[in-house]
């Protein structure tokens, strides 16, 4: 994934691996190292952890998508999914917003019992995803799944759903009717047409690019039932490493 920023000042390359480890779920499914080079000359300037930035960058941007599109008196967050992107987005939106009530969901339960231990306020380990899902105002999916485990008959009307899993065109973890009953935003109108088993599958239209609603080009609907699908770009990567490498560089 190379990507490079004038305004940055930084040329990037994210070298990933992605494995279903089925037999060993203590490795992580996605790997990666991101290699952060001078733009000037193509020197190499670091080699950073890029599983990290990955999960950091991912959280935040949902979090923007969150702070654009969900209902203004949100008060309970679901999260479907108990691995390292459930961590970070829980870390973020539960330092960027005030839910007063966090639902998890996870296909193992164990998991999901093991995720609520392991973050510092109270999180309500729920028996289905249907349970987790039902009153939320903002949902993210972070599975696995490769058919759907979101029902738009569950959602409520305005909420807000980022969905991060599901990053090939067969997969999928929202079905039809939330897909085509909901305002569906992309981080990348080419990625998600080629990528997202959620979109393509369902063909639901696609309203807008989330750059364009940051822009203004395209308004934020925040008074109806939203989707966020996210693949991840890039230029994400770079940003982020930049930043990373600049903290360093000033000794923080």
């Amino acid at each position: 994934m190379p990507a490079y920023s004038a305004e940055d000042d930084a040329l990037t390359t994210k070298l990933v691996t992605f494995y279903e480890h089925q037999e060993d779920s203590s490795v992580p499914s996605h790997q990666a190292t991101v290699l952060l080079f001078d733009p000037r000359n193509g020197s190499l300037r670091a080699v950073l952890d890029g599983s990290v930035i990955t999960a950091k960058r991912t959280a935040a941007v949902s979090a923007i998508a969150t702070k654009l599109l969900m209902p203004p008196s949100a008060e309970v967050l679901c999260i479907l999914g108990a691995g390292v992107q459930a961590h970070s987005h829980y870390d973020i939106f539960t330092e960027l917003f005030s839910f007063k009530e966090v639902r998890m969901w996870n296909r193992t339960k164990e998991n999901a019992v093991k995720f609520a231990g392991s973050v510092t306020g109270p999180v309500q380990v729920c028996s289905s995803a249907q349970e987790a899902i039902i009153g939320a105002d903002v949902i993210i999916t972070v599975t696995m799944a490769t058919t759907p485990i979101l029902f738009g008959e569950w959602v409520k009307p305005g909420a807000h759903i980022n969905a991060i899993g599901a990053s090939r065109p067969d997969w999928r973890e929202l079905d039809d009717v939330v897909m085509k009953n909901s305002v569906l935003y992309v981080d990348s109108r080419e990625a998600a047409l080629t990528e997202s088993g959620d979109v393509i599958l369902s063909g639901a239209e696609i309203f807008a690019e989330l750059g364009e609603v940051v822009k203004g080009t395209k308004p934020a609907l925040c008074g109806k039932t939203t989707v966020f699908k996210s693949l991840g770009m890039a230029i994400e990567d770079t940003v982020a490493a930049k930043l990373v490498y600049d903290s360093w560089s000033a000794g923080n």
